[in-house]
């Protein structure tokens, strides 16, 4: 896991969650409405990172350090616009749970939270088999409500926990996000 630092990592990773977007249409899941996502990626001010696994970018996400989300109680690791190469297993979500469960407890966040496309209710397919894997990798789905980008969201969240035996597994080269700065304080 680390930085996306080039032009050519960060069209890498555009070019992946268009791939993302166009099989969650396909599979009759939401995309987001009010975002242009690979935008974001291609943004060389955008603190991006992706998982690779031998020079192959197998996801990418935008790391961010206790954002203003509008939900959840204190302090977190937030995990904006996560996306996976499409066609592959699961083992890339369980990757991305156990590195940011131990990256958040190793920069002392209590939680990482992340949000999920919820157009329809969270019980309805295939929303729901989607939720289920987030939960059967560890994640509490903390129901649904407006997401940071405005669409409705299902609000996930999985404590930190230090996992010491990771880094031989997954080596993390990504810079600790910075705390979003307090708005109240320019009051």
């Amino acid at each position: 896991m680390r930085m996306l630092r080039t032009a050519a990592e960060r069209e890498e990773a555009a070019a992946l969650v268009q791939d993302r977007q166009n099989w969650l249409t396909l599979h009759g899941l939401p995309v987001p409405a009010r975002a242009d996502i690979p935008a974001q990626f291609r943004d060389p001010q955008t603190m991006s990172a992706g998982l690779f696994e031998d020079g192959r970018l197998l996801a990418c996400m935008i790391p961010e350090h206790d954002p203003d989300l509008g939900w959840g109680q204190g302090p977190c690791l937030f995990l904006h616009s996560i996306h996976t190469l499409p066609g592959q297993s699961d083992d890339i979500t369980r990757l991305i749970t156990l590195w940011a469960s131990d990256f958040a407890a190793r920069i002392d966040l209590p939680v990482v939270r992340a949000e999920a496309l919820a157009r329809h209710a969270l019980e309805a397919e295939p929303l729901a088999a989607l939720l289920r894997r987030f939960a059967d990798s560890s994640w509490d789905v903390c129901g649904s409500g407006p997401g940071r980008d405005g669409d409705r969201v299902a609000r996930l969240e999985l404590p930190a926990e230090h996992r010491p035996g990771l880094r031989a597994l997954i080596n993390c080269q990504v810079h600790t996000p910075q705390p979003a700065p307090d708005d109240r304080s320019s009051a």
